[in-house]
């Protein structure tokens, strides 16, 4: 019945989103002024402008689920992001709940976590 999910997160500044975001992957399908709309395959995310963002208190996210965590984590690792700081990733790990997870903060400090599911045996 579900299909997709699709984060609408704030953005304070509209074409620094866009501009960061096409440099993960993703395209615009609609912008203006106030609002961006970009896609990657099934992935789909939303931004509002909000151009009082702290993007140090910004609490907006969203959980990506790729098919394979380890190419999306060299293909965005090869971007030269920082590791600290916003923007940022947090190269891929292995977490005690059973997933293998990245983090990425966008600009406005929006936290993208992705992750896969680590095989059993």
């Amino acid at each position: 019945m579900l299909e997709k999910l699709s984060p609408i997160l704030p953005a304070r500044d509209i074409a620094e989103t866009q501009t960061f975001w096409q440099r993960l992957g993703f395209h615009t399908v609609y912008t203006d002024a106030d609002y961006l709309l970009m896609k990657r395959e099934g992935a789909e995310v939303h931004f509002f402008h909000h151009p009082d963002l702290d993007p140090f208190k910004c609490d907006h996210g969203a959980y990506l689920r790729p098919a394979d965590i380890n190419a999306l984590d060299a293909e965005w690792a090869a971007l030269g992001l920082p590791a600290t700081g916003i923007p940022r990733l947090e190269r891929a790990t292995d977490k005690p709940w059973g997933m293998r997870e990245l983090a990425l903060l966008d600009p406005g400090g929006n936290l993208i976590r992705a992750g896969q599911e680590i095989p059993l045996g």
